[in-house]
């Protein structure tokens, strides 16, 4: 049985589509700072939905053509993968910008501020978003969700008295497109969570429950899985950006195996993990990040081989997947997908 494959969120997306990228910081920002996200002023898409779509079937088709089993929608039409559902949230306002530090100190931006108790809008939108994806693929479509703890750092709070009770609303918020999904047919759902392993204990404290509450009332069918890297870079081949204590996912994994979730994405590419972590899974599937996602470098079929054969040794054959670290809309298209068929040979190869 060939180890199966799987793409995490975000595709490279083709030169008609102008919504979405890395945005340098403003001159008022300090320039030792990372980049920050760019995102949308207006609750609308700036490209035309038809082009959205095609966008979105190329690269589902592009996955597909890589031997991925499990393919995303490539987030096409999002400015980023946070911000485009916090535009489809209520008491989230994108007219009042704070300027905060984020990601703990590896980015500072004006971001949009919570200024009334969040709210899911009566309206669906990922369920089509998942529709426009599937209808590309006779294989099973994923589709990601930011968690709550990563919203919560990536916009600024002016209302909640506490950090935990903004992390509860968001997550019914979340649950609601999640059911949405449910409905629509899609069976593998993601929740991001990189903020996880870059503030601990938050997650040990709430965030954990509020990753459970996003998935609450989704049937046994449904594949429930979290997303957890340890940061994105501000521009491609950064070596030195700032990243989580890499002890983290050591003091997260017991918390994680015995959360009600089915698979965790973990990075290992940009930097390996002392793979006797993979033993602290115990019932979950560990998405193991093969591809590092911000690198020029198309690592070698060998290269993945031998890492997730060393990954084998401490963890059951059915419960290891392979992926890239993150999404890859940093990569240009041929970069990412040559990167992505040497996966998919070395997964099919062991």
């Amino acid at each position: 049985m060939n180890l199966t494959t799987t793409c995490i969120g975000a595709w490279p997306k083709p030169a008609n589509i102008t919504t979405g990228a890395w945005a340098e910081a403003g001159s008022e920002i300090k320039p030792e700072q990372s980049r920050s996200f760019e995102y949308l002023t207006e609750a609308s898409e700036s490209d035309d939905v038809a082009a959205l779509d095609e966008a979105t079937c190329q690269a589902v088709l592009d996955q597909l053509t890589c031997g991925i089993d499990i393919p995303t929608d490539g987030e096409q039409r999002r400015e980023n993968y946070i911000h485009y559902h916090c535009r489809h949230v209520q008491g989230i306002d994108f007219r009042k910008l704070t300027i905060k530090v984020h990601r703990c100190g590896a980015a500072v931006a004006p971001l949009p501020t919570v200024t009334a108790s969040v709210r899911a809008m009566q309206h669906h939108f990922l369920d089509r978003d998942f529709r426009v994806a599937q209808a590309a693929s006779d294989k099973p479509i994923k589709i990601t969700i930011p968690g709550p703890l990563t919203i919560i750092d990536t916009t600024a709070n002016e209302h909640y008295a506490s950090e935990a009770e903004l992390a509860f609303d968001l997550a019914e918020a979340l649950n609601h497109e999640v059911l949405a999904l449910v409905e629509a047919g899609c069976r593998h759902i993601q929740i991001d969570e990189p903020l996880f392993a870059r503030r601990v204990d938050d997650a040990l404290y709430f965030g954990m429950e509020s990753l459970e509450r996003c998935f609450h009332g989704v049937p046994e069918h449904v594949t429930r899985v979290m997303h957890m890297c340890c940061g994105y870079p501000g521009h491609l081949d950064d070596q030195h950006y700032l990243k989580a204590d890499p002890n983290s996912y050591q003091r997260l994994a017991t918390a994680l195996d015995c959360a009600n979730i089915d698979q965790v994405s973990l990075e290992d590419a940009h930097r390996h993990n002392d793979l006797a972590l993979l033993d602290q899974f115990q019932n979950t599937t560990v998405i193991l990040g093969c591809i590092a996602v911000a690198s020029s470098q198309v690592e070698s079929v060998e290269q993945i081989r031998e890492r997730l054969r060393a990954a084998l040794n401490h963890i059951d054959r059915d419960r290891l997947m392979a992926a890239p670290d993150c999404g890859m809309v940093m990569l240009d298209r041929n970069l990412a997908m040559a990167k992505l068929a040497n996966l998919c040979a070395a997964a099919a190869s062991i």
